[in-house]
């Protein structure tokens, strides 16, 4: 069983120096708070998506990446994760932005002091206890996908599957509805 009051960050950024800098940070913040901490670390948007752990509660992402961009990894998390929380880290200016599209919880501009990082974890957390609602994960051939209760509108029988409508987008699931109702 996960443990619920587990905070799980991901770091995702090319720069593996930066990546073990930000490591420490977080860990830094683990043992002031007493809280645990679990971090993922990704050193790319590719993968971070292609095999995308819904269990993630905050994701620090590098808007500047190789392979892909900060923006396009946001753009496809939110198709599977509308509430995971996102801060992007940049060494530009401009790019702000165009982040708030995704719903980018802020911007860090690199490099980052231990106190700005501390700040943006209890501002976030300040904002999500307030979306805080129940959730279940489905999964399809597309990946899986974490549906907040809250944003379900119904669900109806569709080729043998299930179809769940939310707010943002309609979602096929593998399951009988009996399987659903007993989940729900």
């Amino acid at each position: 069983m996960e443990n619920d009051s587990m905070l799980h960050i991901a770091i995702c950024d090319d720069e593996k120096d930066f990546v073990t800098y930000l490591t420490e940070l977080v860990n830094r913040y683990a043992a002031d708070t007493g809280e645990e901490i679990k971090v993922s670390v990704f050193y790319d948007g590719m993968e971070l998506t292609a095999h995308y752990d819904t269990t993630i509660d905050l994701i620090f992402l590098d808007i500047q990446m190789k392979m892909v961009n900060g923006l396009r990894t946001a753009e496809r998390i939110r198709q599977m994760d509308e509430k995971v929380g996102i801060i992007f880290l940049t060494t530009l200016t401009q790019c702000a932005l165009e982040g708030y599209k995704y719903q980018a919880a802020n911007y860090i501009i690199k490099p980052m002091k231990y106190a700005r990082m501390k700040a943006e974890i209890e501002q976030w957390r300040r904002r999500s206890r307030k979306l805080d609602s129940p959730a279940i994960v489905v999964a399809n051939d597309s990946g899986k996908y974490k549906i907040f209760l809250n944003t379900l509108q119904y669900v109806e029988t569709f080729n043998r599957n299930l179809l769940l409508h939310t707010e943002q987008e309609n979602i096929i699931c593998y399951r009988s509805m009996k399987e659903l109702e007993q989940e729900l």
